[in-house]
């Protein structure tokens, strides 16, 4: 099996090598179904592009380029969409394998008018960044622990190549190299340990900003029984192996939006050992979105590398009902948003969206816009922040920190 998708990924490889020597932003700005002539493509007022018809053509998240970075590497990037269909993780309800096209559909409309976002003043579709969306790992549904593997080696793939912009620049990686961001569409919230694996082995230990309904730190034992080793590792679970395993940066972590129910106190304890404080869902009604900012970065700082990791659970279902795993008593579309804008000076380094199961949304796409929309602030905010390049000297502060 695995020999037949190397071999059609070499395939694809050689003929997307052949297809476009030269220039490539010649070959990524002609991939649309027709010429210009068709349609315009640059913007009125300030400038910028736009893709034809939102609601028509193949879908890309925001209508960005394609471009099949997990069989070739002759395109760059600064910042990838790349897609983890994996849902075998999951304790209630599966379909989060349909994630990632149900998040770029809940896209289209995205740079509709430009994608300039107000808020943030910066056009995260027309900036010093090269985004692309790079289509979806090829994830077994058979084998969780082999899907697992996927995972991590196709996201570790893009993460340790060049970026498009200050290749050649010192930037925070453990090799002293600038490296690119990577935004997961999941899948359910398994799919976070190997993405963490494969940040370890860039960035060593990490912290973690995690949006989630749930603490996601249970032992094995607590949550699912642990019946095998591979039904230990689950989306209630990840959080705890990648404790265990030293993924996580110690004391530096935070849950927000929490507000699941526990087996008991012993559960925050547990949430403790693995590195971790937690903001309540309730807390935003005394000390508002601010408040709940404020928080944040007094946890995480501005000096250390961040991945953050968004379940969309942490909205409300009456926002977000298309999830595995739905708890009433969650925060608006409009707060999450305005959190993530608070945290543009993170340094984050990755991130991902994940439990998205298009099958229990509406018809009105309530839970993939809302996701989409989510993704659209971390876009900003990591174009906003720029290059990583520009956490050059972090490295050293870093192990100045540790000693």
């Amino acid at each position: 099996m695995l020999s037949i998708i190397l071999a059609f990924f070499s395939i694809v490889s050689s003929a997307v090598a052949h297809e476009h020597q030269g220039d490539p932003s010649v070959f990524l700005s002609a991939q649309g179904p027709h010429k210009q002539s068709f349609w315009y493509n640059s913007l009125p007022g300030d400038g910028g592009t736009q893709a034809d018809s939102v609601f028509s053509g193949i879908t890309t998240f925001g209508r960005l380029p394609y471009f099949p970075c997990l069989s070739s590497s002759a395109e760059a990037f600064d910042i990838a969409f790349l897609g983890a269909p994996f849902d075998t993780g999951t304790s209630y309800r599966p379909g989060a394998r349909f994630g990632p096209s149900g998040i770029r559909q809940g896209s289209r409309r995205l740079n509709l008018y430009g994608g300039y976002n107000v808020p943030l003043d910066v056009n995260p579709f027309n900036s010093w960044a090269r985004v692309l969306d790079c289509g979806d790992i090829p994830v077994t549904s058979y084998d969780n622990t082999y899907a697992i593997r996927q995972i991590e080696q196709g996201h570790q793939a893009l993460l340790s190549r060049s970026p498009f912009t200050n290749s050649s620049v010192p930037g925070p990686s453990i090799s002293g190299r600038t490296l690119p961001r990577i935004i997961t569409l999941g899948g359910d919230h398994t799919i976070v340990l190997p993405i963490l694996r494969s940040i370890h082995k860039s960035y060593g230990p990490i912290t973690v900003i995690h949006f989630d309904s749930h603490l996601d730190t249970w032992k094995p034992q607590v949550f699912g029984g642990a019946p095998s080793k591979t039904a230990a590792i689950n989306h209630g679970t990840y959080f705890y192996h990648a404790a265990q395993e030293g993924l996580l940066k110690n004391d530096s972590n935070i849950h927000a939006g929490i507000r699941t129910t526990l087996s008991g106190p012993s559960d925050y304890t547990n949430d403790r050992y693995c590195g971790f404080t937690l903001i309540e869902a309730r807390e935003i009604d005394t000390i508002g979105v601010q408040g709940i900012i404020d928080k944040i970065l007094s946890r995480v700082g501005f000096v250390n590398p961040v991945y953050l990791s968004i379940d969309i659970d942490t909205l409300d279902p009456a926002f977000a009902p298309g999830t595995g795993t739905p708890e009433t008593g969650g925060w608006t579309t409009r707060e999450l948003r305005a959190i993530i804008r608070g945290l543009e000076e993170v340094n984050f380094v990755g991130a991902d969206v994940v439990e998205v199961s298009p099958a229990y949304d509406t018809n009105a796409e309530l839970t993939t816009m809302a996701a989409a929309d989510v993704l659209f602030e971390v876009m900003g905010v990591m174009v906003k922040k720029g290059s990583l390049s520009g956490m050059g000297d972090m490295r050293g502060k870093r192990v100045e920190e540790e000693l």
